[in-house]
């Protein structure tokens, strides 16, 4: 098959970032992303990109990871957050709680249980998810699991639901269909690149607030900084002392803080500053998805075992963190309590009730 004048373009990026590797820009990386994305790359120049991605390093330059953000985000679909005369400030704070996965730890759903006991608590939550790549269970895996239609969802929902529920979780297949042309050789390709890191930053209803947890130490920084770069502001980079992508129930978390001066403030955090006792983690791992959703049932029922207390923990200082983040706690451990009154209030099983039948009734 003949070489088409797109596959050349892409083509000659491929050759600059691999025989000139040192002149290889930010630019150059988006525009062989939009090549892909607008359908224009073959497999093997996909795989091709990919790998040299990963091997030019370029998940530890902010400026790359913030150039294919920023293409990713410009391909994908932007939803309007307006309804029946309220604009987007009339929904308040828009925060989203996310992780890049890849940890290793495959510990029970925290984010996406966190994310329903904040929206819950009255934080208007665009949780932003997929399908599983690297662990037992993904985010919509459980809650499609628990009966949600998530593929309903589609950008013209948003503020609806947001009016309704407080929470809209914002599936990346559907919201960023132009992924589908990297997806399946991403999958292939077994190991870790730079498309790893960028789901957390691309959530296309570009929240006011998010925690956003990594799973290495040394990409906090890195995450932090390209985030400042794409302007993100009042955002938290985290990641467990274990190279855990959440805030850890087990000891110290690591953080960068994007503060609204856009300086990145580092600091330690511990289950203590939330007034939660620490927990090993091995207490709080997940296994396959029906224990997930079962553990999930016995928290949002208030049927707690003995085997859910260090989960539980953990969910409640994340949330916590979320709620400090957002604004609507001013403390860690007001938001810890927050979080803990709205989970044993009952109104986090009454809201993932209301949206489950919401996503149907789309």
């Amino acid at each position: 098959m003949s070489t088409t004048v797109d596959q050349r373009h892409l083509r000659d990026i491929l050759m600059n970032l691999i025989l000139e590797p040192e002149g290889f820009t930010p630019e150059n990386a988006a525009g062989g992303l939009r090549s892909i994305m607008r359908g224009e790359a073959s497999d093997a120049q996909i795989g091709g990109f990919l790998t040299a991605l990963r091997l030019r390093g370029v998940d530890r330059e902010p400026e790359m990871i913030a150039a294919l953000a920023q293409e990713m985000l410009s391909n994908a679909l932007i939803p309007c957050i307006e309804l029946d005369g309220k604009s987007r400030e009339d929904f308040g704070i828009v925060a989203d709680i996310v992780g890049t996965g890849g940890d290793g730890w495959n510990t029970f759903n925290i984010s996406t249980t966190s994310s329903l006991i904040a929206a819950a608590a009255g934080l208007t939550v665009a949780k932003h998810g997929s399908r599983s790549f690297s662990s037992n269970c993904g985010s919509a895996d459980l809650l499609e699991n628990m009966g949600c239609n998530l593929s309903a969802v589609l950008p013209v929902h948003v503020a609806q639901l947001f009016n309704e529920h407080h929470y809209c979780f914002i599936l990346a297949n559907i919201f960023q269909p132009s992924m589908h042309y990297v997806t399946k050789i991403w999958r292939e390709l077994k190991f870790s690149t730079p498309f790893s890191v960028l789901g957390p930053l691309t959530n296309p209803v570009i929240p006011n607030r998010a925690v956003i947890g990594v799973n290495s130490k040394a990409l906090g920084p890195v995450m932090a900084e390209a985030l400042r770069i794409m302007g993100r502001r009042n955002y938290a980079v985290v990641c467990g002392d274990e190279n855990l992508d959440e805030i850890s129930i087990a000891g110290d978390t690591h953080v960068w803080h994007i503060q609204e001066s856009g300086e990145i403030k580092n600091y330690t955090i511990h289950p203590r500053d939330f007034g939660v006792p620490a927990h090993p983690l091995s207490e709080a791992a997940g296994a396959t998805l029906e224990d997930n959703k079962a553990t999930l049932h016995r928290l949002l029922s208030n049927e707690l075992e003995d085997r859910d207390i260090a989960a539980r923990d953990f969910v409640l200082i994340n949330t916590g963190f979320l709620l400090y983040v957002a604004g609507t706690a001013s403390s860690m451990e007001e938001g810890a309590t927050i979080a803990r009154q709205t989970l044993e209030s009952g109104k986090v099983k009454t809201l993932l009730e209301s949206f489950t039948k919401a996503t149907w009734a789309l």
